[in-house]
This record gives C-alpha cells, sequence and structure tokens, in this order.
C-alpha cells in the first residue's frame, strides 16, 4: 500500500548537477591559474604599456593559454546562467528564449575575444 501524502515526484537527470558543479569548479581553476600566470608576468621587470601587453600576449603559448581561459569561462558562465534560467524562469517559452539569447551573446563574445587575441 503506497503512501497517502507528499507529492509525487519525477526524479530524472541524476547526478545532472554533480557534473555542473564540477565543471565550474575545474574551469575556475583554469582561470585561476591563467591569472596568477599573466599576473606574474606583468609584475617581473619594467613599466606596464603597451609594448609589454603585447609581449606578454604575442607568444603562440600564452594565446593558446589564452584561448582555453576564453572557452572555459564562456562554459562557465553558460552553466551559471543556464542554471538561473531554469530556476527563475517558469515559463518555458520565455526560458527557451532566454537560453537562446543567451547562447548568441555568448558565442559572439567568443568570436570577439578570438578576434581581439589573434590581431595581437
Amino acid at each position: 500500500m503506497g503512501s497517502t501524502y507528499g507529492s509525487k515526484r519525477l526524479v530524472v537527470g541524476a547526478h545532472y548537477g554533480l557534473s555542473d558543479w564540477l565543471s565550474q569548479r575545474f574551469t575556475a581553476l583554469i582561470m585561476a591559474i591563467f591569472t596568477v600566470a599573466v599576473l606574474v608576468q606583468l609584475f617581473i621587470g619594467g613599466p606596464l604599456d603597451y609594448y609589454k601587453w603585447s609581449a606578454i600576449f604575442g607568444r603562440q603559448w600564452m594565446k593558446v593559454l589564452t584561448f582555453v581561459v576564453i572557452v572555459s569561462m564562456l562554459w562557465h558562465v553558460w552553466v551559471g546562467v543556464r542554471d538561473i534560467w531554469m530556476d527563475y524562469v517558469k515559463v518555458m517559452g520565455v526560458r527557451l528564449g532566454l537560453q537562446v539569447l543567451s547562447i548568441v551573446w555568448l558565442v559572439g563574445c567568443a568570436g570577439w575575444a578570438v578576434q581581439v587575441l589573434w590581431r595581437l
């Protein structure tokens, strides 16, 4: 005989939140390592000017690392914004529209960031 109290809830997507939590921690770690790498290069020798900044990001390994950080940041933002839309926007059509706009905005930011990065 089943219980007559409480609501029946269909549980789907088990461990879905764990993978999002882990991906956010991993991408945050990548961004933290990048921040330390940039700060170390900024504080080593000479005044901070355009030429020093250009020299830091002119190296190929730094461009690759920066690209990895850009991708990590976009994924980090997407997971956070998607969770906000899923938690607080209850109307499915509005939520889908906001998610599509968020994706378009993030892809645009990625394109702009890569364009700026490879101009140096």
